[in-house]
This record gives C-alpha cells, structure tokens and sequence, in this order.
C-alpha cells in the first residue's frame, strides 16, 4: 500500500504543479509520498495499531493522514480523483509541450509572455480527450505521432492526432540506418564496388580498408 499511497500524493503534486498552486502545498505532497516510498512498514499496518497518531508520527502532516486513511478504508481519495478530473486538460496540454521538448516551467512562462497562447490548446485538447475516453489513452495517442514525427524531423501539433488517429496502430518511428562514410564523405555501393562521393559529388572508387571506414546511425 505504501506504494500505491506515494504514487498517488506524486501524483497530486505533479497535477498541482500544473494547476498553480502554492509551493508549500506541493512540497508538503512531495515530502508525504518520499516518506512512503522510503518507509519499512506498511503504512496500513501501523494504522491498524495506532490510528492517525501512528501515520502523524512518521512525518506526515494532519491533512495527508486523513487522506491516508481514506484510502484504507475505501481504496480511493476523493479530493486526487476530483483534481484529475480539473486538470485532464491542462495535463494533456502539458504532455503535448513536453514531447515537443518543452518543460512545465518553459510552457508557463512563455504562456505569460504571450509567446504561446495557451487558450489555443484548449479546445483540440478538450475533443483529443473526447475523442480518447481518458487521460492515458489521449496521451498514448500523442506520444504514437511524437515518436513517429520526430523520428522523421517533422513539427507536428494536437491537430497532427486527429489525422492520423485512424492510423495509430499502423504509426512506427522511423527505424535507424547506418551509413558508411569515409573521412567525413558519404560511400554508396553500387554493382558490389564502393564508392566515396566527393565534395565536388564525383563518385571516387574506395580502395581503402574496412577498418578505415566510419559508420555513422541516421533516421
């Protein structure tokens, strides 16, 4: 259980982060699910012997107790359960920036300096998770088009999803090739010879050795 308990305070820091909230409030989550993750006994055995006192006494704070409880005796926590419903679309928002390389902190300052209009997102994020049915298969679907157009050096947008969702299953990274070079220069081979292309693009017959050759892994 203690695992399950540290995901989930995890996970309510990482989803108030997204949201705004205080600093003090997402550390006090954070500091919760590190107590868990790191404690010996399960946290529902100490519980059962002492109560709230017992889970006070290990470090967690009034308001995570109580929250520890509720999940003890109902396998689930109302107050993370009603956040994930908040925040689905400023979760899936933020996923689709950080697979194009763009962190929570990144996204919100450019969004207050205007340099990403947020507002924008809203909607196609809104119809994705429509579309998907939840939150993970909305952002299975965007990594599929991430993996698959960054493979191949393409931009692409929650838009890009839409498109191809009838394609997804079929949607692969562009596999990885190595290619032969040679002191910088492109080798092709052509009927069974070697060939280095020069910078002037003459094609020069290789006479060198295998070991001599440096081969180097594009997409």
């Amino acid at each position: 259980m203690n695992k399950e308990l540290a995901h989930i305070f995890s996970e309510t820091a990482r989803l108030l982060e997204i949201k705004g909230e205080s600093s003090f409030r997402i550390n006090a989550y954070r500091k919760s699910a590190y107590i868990l993750q790191n404690l010996q006994e399960d946290v529902s055995k100490i519980y059962e012997e002492k109560g709230l006192k017992g889970i006070r006494e290990i470090g967690i704070g009034e308001k995570n107790t109580k929250k520890i409880e509720e999940y003890i005796k109902k396998q689930t926590i109302k107050e993370y359960s009603k956040l994930r419903e908040e925040t689905a679309i400023q979760e899936l928002i933020a996923y689709f920036f950080e697979q194009k390389g763009v962190s929570l902190q990144e996204l919100k300052e450019n969004a207050k300096k205007r340099k990403i209009i947020y507002s924008r997102f809203t909607k196609p994020a809104k119809q994705l998770l429509e579309l998907a049915g939840s939150i993970e298969a909305a952002k299975g679907a965007i990594k599929k088009v991430a993996d698959w157009a960054k493979s191949r050096k393409l931009d692409f947008a929650i838009e890009t999803v839409f498109k191809k969702w009838l394609e997804l299953e079929s949607l692969k990274p562009k596999e990885a090739v190595k290619k032969p070079f040679y002191q910088g220069q492109p080798i092709v081979e052509k009927y069974g010879k070697r060939y280095v292309i020069s910078r002037h693009g003459e094609w020069l017959l290789y006479a060198g050795k295998e070991s001599e050759i440096e081969w180097r892994i594009e997409k």
